[in-house]
């Protein structure tokens, strides 16, 4: 992957899970990395999985000040953000008529805004150098429904909507922007998920498991590696696309 040599890549939420695993495939790919999150001390060790030149911020992504002044000190310490990685968010579940306006508002403040605000901050650079990638990480409930989480889902439906008109929008300047939208991952939020059905259902592990899976229609568990070179293959294809939203859901072989 030398055409990743130099590149900077700044990932958000890449403390754990998947979006430590994409800091790690790009890295290895020959690219700088910075790690956006919200608590440094817990990116430690992300960080130290890294192979090459990286750095760490620290913001939340739904304050949209604290992201700017994020993305200039990536740019700072490691140059231009070349490819970004919107991948901080998590899952809040609840029957609609007990999710509040404030759940709603919650789950677009971090995965909509949370995405708006650090594309905002890099995107003039990638323009004035007609060349970036932005990759929003999504989910399968993004282009589909699921019981139980009417806000995530619909965050994530938004979060698809954006990709795809921002996407018609900055063609031109020569940036790409892509989605991939992966379902229940093998990652500690989904294994906390299982726990949390199994106390209150007194399932075991496994049968646990079986219903979250069913619940979204999967055979299995999508391991993050899986993701991550979904990301990479957005970013390095010979024709890049844009405008995608790539499924990956733990189906065929």
């Amino acid at each position: 992957m030398s055409h990743l040599a130099g590149r900077h890549a700044l990932v958000t939420g890449a403390g754990r899970g998947i979006g430590a695993e994409i800091a790690r495939a790009f890295s290895a790919g020959g690219a700088k990395v910075t790690l956006l999150v919200r608590d440094a001390d817990r990116a430690t060790d992300a960080a130290d999985a890294l192979s090459g030149p990286n750095a760490i911020v620290v913001a939340d992504v739904t304050d949209r000040a604290a992201v700017f002044s994020a993305c200039t000190r990536a740019a700072d310490q490691l140059g231009p953000v070349d490819i970004l990685v919107n991948n901080a968010g998590f899952a809040e579940s609840a029957p609609f008529l007990r999710s509040p306006p404030e759940l709603f508002q919650h789950m677009f403040d971090v995965h909509l805004l949370g995405a708006v605000h650090a594309t905002q901050a890099v995107l003039p650079s990638m323009i004035e150098r007609r060349r970036g990638h932005i990759v929003n990480v999504a989910s399968t409930a993004g282009l589909e429904g699921q019981a139980y989480v009417t806000a995530y889902v619909a965050a994530k439906h938004a979060l698809v909507g954006l990709t795809r008109a921002l996407a018609l929008e900055v063609r031109k300047h020569g940036v790409s922007v892509n989605a991939v939208c992966p379902g229940y991952a093998d990652t500690q939020l989904v294994h906390d998920a299982v726990a949390n059905i199994t106390t209150k259902t007194g399932m075991n592990e496994i049968e646990a498991l079986r219903s979250l899976l069913a619940s979204g229609r999967q055979e299995r568990l999508v391991m993050p590696e899986q993701v991550s070179s979904a990301v990479i293959a957005l970013c390095t294809a010979e024709d890049v696309p844009t405008g995608q939203a790539v499924v990956i859901d733990g189906s065929g072989p």
